[in-house]
């Protein structure tokens, strides 16, 4: 007999196409409030549940020291369950439809600036082998097509196009969208396609970026690779792939892109996603205004 808690699991999985990483966070909150009742309530159980011991669950992971931020994720997650819930007709009322998220402090990202991009490419030491072009190829692609860490690693040799000059990739829910590539980038990848060839095995070979192993990469050695390079040129405190797909954008922006097609480039679903990245924009055309404006000449 499938549980509650498999039939979920199945309905993110196949229905919402969530990625292996959102789904095992949804069912840990989801778990970690079924825990909850049966510490402070044994008779009640998930299918009962009434807002009020929703309520409680917050106060308790606030007076643990939760982050605002990190209780509104965790209740985005049970949201989630009593919709599928709602759904699959389980239950009559939903106990979290009047709830209102806890005032959380925007996260603002700083992107990296030009300069600290150009010294990236240019006083980083890439050999002239398969590692050091892969490895070149990985940030290239970051800042030239704005993908996410997860796309990366999956993108498949196939979905490269070097007669259109584009990439395909497979962005959240299995959402594909074309990314045009600029000359540099092309030139770079065939290079590491020629170096790829030259590989004594692959184990993976549908697979576009790899190790000298022939191996899939993981989202882990794509995050230190990145913070690595970066760390030699910024003393920003956060170096991530995330980063520079932020800076894909914002550098975007402030040189003259309007916002629907940042939006399109990055997979968004709606503009309210793309919008997080206008501060930068902002910050830039303020200076130009200032420096600009005849008035400030004075």
């Amino acid at each position: 007999m499938v549980t509650t808690q498999q039939a979920y699991r199945d309905y993110l999985q196949k229905e919402k196409n969530y990625s292996p990483h959102t789904l095992t966070a949804y069912l840990k909150d989801v778990s970690e409030f079924e825990d909850f009742l049966k510490v402070h309530d044994a008779d009640a159980t998930l299918e009962t549940v009434v807002y009020s011991q929703v309520r409680s669950w917050i106060v308790s992971l606030v007076e643990n020291n939760i982050s605002n931020i990190s209780v509104n994720r965790k209740i985005s997650s049970l949201k989630s369950f009593y919709k599928f819930l709602l759904r699959s007709k389980q239950i009559e009322v939903n106990p979290l439809q009047k709830h209102r998220s806890l005032k959380a402090p925007k996260k603002v990202q700083i992107p990296f600036s030009e300069k600290e991009l150009e010294q990236v490419f240019e006083e980083n030491d890439y050999p002239d082998d398969f590692e050091g072009i892969r490895n070149r190829l990985i940030i290239e692609l970051f800042y030239a097509t704005g993908m996410r860490r997860a796309e990366l690693v999956a993108t498949e040799v196939g979905n490269y196009s070097p007669y259109s000059k584009t990439l395909k990739v497979l962005g959240k829910r299995n959402k594909e969208r074309i990314l045009p590539l600029l000359e540099c980038t092309v030139v770079l990848l065939n290079r590491y396609l020629i170096e790829r060839n030259r590989l004594n095995v692959i184990e993976n070979p549908d697979l576009l970026i790899l190790n000298k192993n022939g191996h899939k990469i993981s989202e882990s050695f794509v995050y230190r690779l990145i913070n690595d390079y970066f760390s030699t040129v910024s003393e920003k405190t956060k170096r991530s792939p995330h980063v520079l797909r932020h800076t894909f954008a914002t550098h975007l922006l402030n040189n003259g892109a309007d916002l629907n097609s940042v939006k399109e480039l990055l997979g968004h679903a709606s503009l309210s996603s793309t919008q997080i990245y206008t501060h930068s924009s902002l910050a830039e055309l303020k200076r130009v205004y200032q420096d600009a404006h005849p008035r400030n000449q004075k």
